[in-house]
């Protein structure tokens, strides 16, 4: 349902930022652009699965918690909580990079849609690439944030170094 829902409200947005297509060409490349990124999510989620091994239940109560910076106390949720803390650490390397290719590729399509379709549709996709981008680094700091306080709530303690009696 959350597919479909998410389909129709994408198509919508297109078709108001260029009009002239049909509802239904606009909606079919929708869904097979989004069934794509769909696939992606559900590799991503094997991926945290393995690498904590549980189950999907699991990787989402282990997201809640890390959502709500909630440590787990037992030594076996904490390993899966280290592994996928860890995973998702690991796959935000490149998040720099990503980022400023990212708002290159944006302005590049907004500076070509200025010089080949209207103001309303240049303009449209204009704030809209603007307010992706902001969106997408503000919730990547909290996330990154979020997953180095957990990291260090993970941490091992360290014992205190014996004293030497003399």
């Amino acid at each position: 349902m959350q597919y479909v829902l998410s389909v129709l409200v994408a198509a919508a947005v297109i078709m108001v930022l260029f009009p002239g297509d049909s509802a239904l060409s606009v909606v079919a490349r929708t869904a097979v652009t989004s069934l794509g990124a769909l696939v992606v999510l559900i590799v991503v989620r094997s991926r945290e699965k393995r690498a904590t091994g549980g189950s999907s239940g699991d990787v989402v109560s282990l997201d809640t918690r890390l959502r709500e910076g909630d440590v787990p106390e037992a030594p076996e949720e904490r390993e899966a909580m280290r592994a996928l803390v860890e995973q998702r650490l690991h796959r935000t390397r490149h998040r720099r990079a990503a980022l400023a290719f990212l708002g290159v590729m944006s302005g590049g399509i907004v500076v070509l849609t200025a010089l080949t379709s209207g103001p309303r549709a240049s303009a449209g996709l204009a704030v809209f690439s603007l307010a992706f981008l902001a969106w997408i680094f503000g919730y990547g700091r909290v996330q990154i944030r979020r997953l180095h306080r957990m990291r260090e709530a993970l941490a091992p303690r360290e014992a205190p170094a014996p004293r030497a009696v003399e």
